[in-house]
């Protein structure tokens, strides 16, 4: 209750997977299982990276430069 660090909520595992269900409901599934799998690789390398405190836009960039964020 009283360390700031701690998170107000542990809804983290739910956050992290809500994504994946509002692409679901929208396009109303994946098409392959390929396309599935890089939708996930891609939602969890940016999802660790937002919680390392660095943005989706300087995460793509890194990636696309072939490098990796520091705490991988």
């Amino acid at each position: 209750m009283v360390n700031p660090i701690v998170p107000f909520t542990n809804n983290q595992g739910k956050n992290d997977l809500c994504m994946t269900k509002v692409h679901q409901k929208i396009s109303g599934c994946f098409r392959l299982k390929d396309g599935a799998d890089i939708f996930c690789r891609v939602r969890s390398y940016l999802s660790a990276c937002r919680k390392n405190r660095l943005s989706a836009s300087e995460a793509l960039t890194l990636l696309f430069a072939n490098k990796l964020p520091d705490f991988l």
